[in-house]
């Protein structure tokens, strides 16, 4: 039976969610598992945290719009494969078991946790940029074959596209972490609002439950946006890495 305490539970944690999204990805290891705590089926649970946790990264979309200005030759780009991954993530999530997905992504975010660490030197071996920002053409063909690749993860699950996306847009040559932050959360909100439209359309999302925790996302989102533009660019790279190495862990127990 619902209870008080349980929807506070939700609450919280798609405000914790949306907190970790804006920094680094990987909120959903915290709001999904909740929702499969609180008795939701695994395939709604699912459904629910997306339409839950988009509006969160909308709102961090807000908090980092000055800093992506820089990037606005980049989100057209890199929006169309997010689009059509989103899309098609999702209707495979409708269509097809788990267990193939299962496997591939622990290795998806461990790869991506550490191209993100490493970034620098990937970026000397495949010459996508220098120590200055700079995206070659080389950078951004790669960048729409992983965003697209990213996207279809995305809108199946959706765990860790954070964290595929920044080391993506690292080995595209992009350095600034906030303007990298900025621009994933756009890309993050356009795959969750596909997937999420896909899923509303064959009713698998528990609207109740989404709209309790859309309001903490929300206030997650844009807190944690805010206060990571405080913070100095090591220690969210180090928090990312961390965070990538967590989820990459749960992953593989999981």
């Amino acid at each position: 039976m619902e209870n008080l305490f349980g929807l506070g539970v939700l609450f919280f944690a798609a405000m914790i969610a949306g907190a970790i999204n804006s920094v680094a990805g990987g909120g959903s290891l915290i709001s999904f598992p909740a929702l499969i705590a609180f008795g939701v089926p695994s395939v709604p649970a699912n459904a629910t945290n997306t339409a839950a946790l988009w509006p969160g990264t909308l709102s961090s979309a807000f908090a980092y719009s000055k800093d992506t200005k820089l990037y606005r030759d980049l989100v057209l780009p890199l929006i169309v494969p997010s689009a059509l991954g989103g899309l098609l993530g999702a209707f495979v999530l409708v269509i097809t078991p788990p267990e193939l997905f299962d496997l591939i992504v622990p290795f998806l975010v461990l790869f991506a946790t550490l191209l993100f660490a490493f970034r620098d030197q990937f970026n000397r071996l495949f010459n996508l940029g220098g120590s200055e920002e700079s995206v070659s053409a080389l950078g951004r063909v790669w960048g729409f074959l992983f965003q697209l690749f990213v996207a279809t993860y995305g809108g199946y699950f959706g765990a860790g596209i954070g964290i595929l996306m920044l080391g993506s847009l690292s080995v595209m040559g992009l350095r600034d972490i906030h303007r990298m932050n900025g621009l994933k959360t756009i890309l993050g909100t356009m795959i969750n609002v596909i997937a999420f439209f896909f899923f509303a359309l064959k009713g698998l999302v528990v609207w109740h439950l989404a709209i309790l925790m859309t309001i903490g996302a929300i206030i997650g989102g844009y807190a944690g946006a805010r206060t990571a533009k405080r913070v100095d660019q090591k220690y969210i790279r180090a928090f990312v890495i961390f965070v990538g190495l967590c989820v990459s862990v749960w992953l593989f127990l999981k």
